[in-house]
């Protein structure tokens, strides 16, 4: 399957102000606090009606802008005439119409189809203002409608926040739909599912390169749990680390230059950086117990991770440059999997108790820390979505493992992938 999609984006001029839909960044990870009214209109031919593009466009876009938690949508049964004019002009535009059913805000758009080109026009207006926010024309192929309707939801996002959303990137997870752990690749709603691996042995915790379209894992193809390296689109794939004993739990920093990984090479587990090309650049850890799981901080100069050097699994954090480690988390028989939040100073973290896991997350200095997910199953492997406002995570619920997503204070919890995808160890892409 052809993974790179050609999609083209125009873009608009775009008139920004600071009218009350604007006035302010919204934080996305307090879901109804300043939930916006919406009208999201259904996209409309400018041409020949195609009603299977509109209806596939139609349901991603309000699947994405639903689960930001940011709007509040505004009943479809209650729209006006406007709603089924094209009209993507702002001249075109009735806002009284869209006034008095209590809209802030407003999304129009259009499409047509020539041969396979698709070309999608949208736009989002501010109804108090009668102004255009942000105005995009797409042009693709015919089977690039999801990926057309992530990208304006991403668009939306960033007008609205500035900061763009995660909808247009990918999930990497390890399925044994095959009787072998194998590695795939997603979109973050689960379509589009792709095998990229044929190890025909266990592959576990995938991780994207920030930089490029590539991410390493580790698998036991020979037999040694290796870490590899694979570019998404040429398939190309080579061992990076293949240390003997351990090579596992791979992270890019944050620019990209460098890996924290675990090896057992001198007979402990400790963690240690290496180059992207697998050259060893230094071990970062020297104890006697298991350290594991890294995880980099968004300033590229700390590392939390695992440790039982004080009896229990906790969360340490290690200073890469001078290689001092002090405790994060003291509560709790069993802490594991953390992840640092690419944008902020939030860690989160699956901790176990009466034989359940479930996510907490906790600042850097161990203060504020919050359960995020309750209820039966454990929920582990958290990963952040590219805008921090997101999370990803495995979900055993006894009867398979599945995977999940949901905003970062725990609201929205939604599956992506079913447990008869015998899915785990998610990882979620930047900017695709």
């Amino acid at each position: 399957m052809k993974l790179l999609l050609r999609l083209f984006i125009v873009i608009f001029p775009t008139l920004i102000f600071a009218g009350p839909a604007v006035a302010s960044r919204i934080e996305i990870s307090s879901p109804g606090q300043q939930a916006i009214p919406l009208a999201l209109t259904r996209i409309l031919p400018i041409t020949t009606a195609h009603p299977e593009i509109a209806a596939e466009f139609d349901r991603v876009l309000e699947y994405d802008l639903e689960f930001s938690g940011l709007f509040r949508f505004i009943d479809p049964a209650a729209f006006l005439s406007d709603a089924r004019q094209l009209g993507l002009q702002r001249s075109d535009v009735n806002f009284p119409q869209w006034r008095v059913l209590g809209s802030e805000l407003l999304i129009k758009g259009g499409y047509q189809l020539s041969g396979e080109q698709l070309t999608v026009d949208m736009r989002l207006y501010d109804v108090t203002s009668q102004r255009l926010l942000t105005g995009r024309r797409y042009v693709g192929q015919r089977n690039d409608v999801r990926k057309i309707a992530h990208t304006f939801a991403d668009q939306v996002l960033e007008q609205l926040t500035g900061e763009s959303g995660p909808f247009a990137t990918k999930i990497a997870y390890v399925s044994e739909q095959t009787g072998n752990k194998e590695l795939y690749l997603m979109d973050v709603d689960g379509h589009g599912a792709v095998r990229l691996t044929d190890h025909r042995s266990i592959v576990l915790n995938p991780d994207f390169s920030p930089t490029r379209k590539e991410l390493t894992f580790t698998s036991y193809q020979q037999e040694n749990p290796d870490l590899f390296r694979k570019e998404v689109y040429t398939g190309q794939e080579s061992r990076l680390s293949f240390q003997q004993g351990l090579n596992i739990s791979g992270r890019y920093s944050p620019d990209g230059r460098q890996i924290a990984l675990t090896l057992s090479k001198d007979g402990n587990a400790e963690i240690y950086l290496i180059g992207t090309d697998g050259t060893l650049l230094r071990r970062l850890t020297n104890h006697y117990a298991i350290d594991v799981d890294p995880s980099w901080g968004p300033d590229g100069n700390r590392i939390a991770f695992v440790s039982d050097r004080l009896g229990n699994p906790h969360i340490f954090i290690v200073d890469i440059h001078t290689r001092e480690v002090r405790r994060l988390t003291y509560d709790g028989r069993y802490n594991a999997t953390p992840a640092w939040n690419p944008k902020s100073e939030r860690i989160v973290f699956s901790r176990m108790e009466n034989g359940i896991f479930n996510l907490f997350t906790i600042n850097p200095d161990g203060s504020d820390e919050r359960q995020v997910t309750f209820g039966g199953g454990s929920k582990e492997h958290p990963r952040w979505s590219p805008d921090g406002r997101f999370l990803v995570y495995s979900h055993d619920d006894g009867r398979g493992k599945s995977l999940w997503m949901m905003r970062a204070d725990g609201s929205g919890a939604r599956r992506i992938a079913a447990a008869g995808d015998r899915a785990s160890h998610p990882a979620w892409s930047g900017r695709w």
